[in-house]
C-alpha cells in the first residue's frame, strides 16, 4: 500500500505541476472554449486574481506531493480545487471528466492514507 501511495502522490503532483507551470509560462495554447464554459472562463479571467491564485496553490501542492513534504497540508489545500475541477468538468466540459474524476479520487485516496494526521482535527 505504501508503494501505491507514493505512485498516486507523485502522479497527482506531476499533473498539478504541469497544469500550473504551463499556465504561468504559457507553454500550451489556450483551448477553444464554447458555450457556458466560455462564459465561465471569461468570468475567471475577468476576476484577475482567481486563476493565478488557484494555479499558485496547484504549484505549491504539486511540489509538496512530488517531494513528499507537507502532504497532509497539501491534501487539505488542494481538495476544494479538485472538487471545483470535478464539478466544472461534470457540468460544463464532460470530455475532461475522466481525468478530473481520477484527480479527485486520488486526492481522496491520499486523505485516506494520511488519515492519522487528520484525526486531531475531528476530535473535540
Amino acid at each position: 500500500m505504501k508503494i501505491a501511495t507514493i505512485i498516486v502522490r507523485v502522479l497527482i503532483g506531476l499533473l498539478l505541476l504541469f497544469a500550473s507551470i504551463s499556465f504561468f509560462f504559457k507553454l500550451a495554447p489556450e483551448p477553444e472554449t464554447t458555450g457556458n464554459f466560455k462564459a465561465f472562463n471569461m468570468g475567471l479571467v475577468a476576476s484577475t486574481y482567481l486563476l493565478p491564485l488557484a494555479k499558485t496553490v496547484e504549484l505549491l501542492c504539486g511540489l509538496s506531493f512530488v517531494t513528499g513534504r507537507f502532504v497532509t497540508l497539501a491534501n487539505i489545500l488542494i481538495l476544494p480545487i479538485t472538487i471545483n475541477i470535478l464539478f466544472i468538468n461534470y457540468f460544463l466540459t464532460p470530455e475532461g471528466l475522466p481525468i478530473a474524476g481520477l484527480l479527485f479520487l486520488g486526492n481522496l485516496f491520499l486523505i485516506y492514507r494520511y488519515w492519522d494526521n487528520y484525526k486531531t482535527v475531528f476530535t473535540p
